[in-house]
């Protein structure tokens, strides 16, 4: 039994090493069993369903619904060019989409795929362009970053067992659909994955390189970070945007070791 077992855990570790893929700009490895492709087909899907809702109200013809969409946009179109000068950019076919949504909730969001949506209810602490920059940044990180993935990844390594990791998976196990269908609320109420500490800080340093290729000033993300802190400690039920984000003051020490790198990146 013992031999058995050795044996298994052997073959579950070859297969983990070998279904891991690499994070842009930080290099960190991270576990990659589920299929990004059906990720974004099943996140473009819930996507298509959230502005359809007739709970959702899509802002449109306003010059706040014009930034998102040129602050979108200008980020989208930067991150393009430094995927393809590294040659990833055959990796992340995106279909980018940038939207406004009416809600007094202070947050923003990025599906697999490129599926952006900013509630107005952020907008305040944004204050400016660099501000909306900083945010949409962050969030279209988590998506180059594969943090979507890497969590359906870890919870179908817990759900499948060590037997099956030593198995290929094409990623369109009837488990796999499943994760997709619960991470994005297909035919229900729309439910985001939630990211973990270090997933969020991953997409703190990433972001901050993104909008600094955009044109966007990195310095003026230290200033959103500490506008957002100020209205946490006002409230003792953080924004849904700080939910499982790092400590206040660590971001912003975080951010602030960050921006000469990022300023590297800078162009007026």
């Amino acid at each position: 039994m013992k031999q058995i077992f050795k044996y298994t855990f052997l073959i579950a570790m070859v297969a983990i090493m070998a279904a891991c893929s690499t994070v842009p700009l930080s290099g960190r490895k991270q576990l990659s069993l589920v299929s990004d492709d059906q990720i974004q087909q099943q996140a473009a899907v819930a996507y298509k369903e959230f502005l359809g809702n007739p709970n959702t109200k899509v802002v449109t013809g306003t010059s706040n619904a014009a930034l998102v969409k040129k602050v979108g946009n200008r980020i989208a179109s930067a991150v393009n060019q430094y995927l393809q000068a590294e040659g990833l950019s055959n990796q992340f076919n995106f279909n980018w989409e940038f939207n406004l949504v009416q809600s007094s909730d202070v947050n923003a969001w990025c599906m697999p795929g490129g599926k952006v949506a900013v509630y107005t209810g952020i907008l305040p602490f944004t204050a400016n362009e660099d501000g909306l920059a900083t945010v949409m940044g962050h969030e279209i990180a988590h998506a180059i970053a594969r943090h979507s993935m890497e969590q359906m990844s870890n919870q179908y390594a817990l759900q499948v067992g060590a037997q099956v990791l030593g198995v290929a998976t094409s990623g369109k196990s009837s488990i796999v659909q499943g994760l997709v269908n619960n991470a994005y609320g297909i035919g229900g109420q729309l439910a985001l994955l939630k990211y973990s500490r270090s997933n969020e800080s991953e997409a703190d340093q990433l972001g901050l390189m993104f909008m600094a290729m955009a044109g966007y000033n990195p310095q003026h993300a230290v200033s959103f970070w500490e506008r957002m802190a100020s209205a946490k400690s006002k409230n003792n039920t953080p924004p849904e945007f700080l939910s499982t984000h790092p400590s206040d003051a660590r971001r912003v020490a975080d951010i602030q070791k960050l921006i000469p790198r990022a300023m590297q990146y800078y162009k007026r």
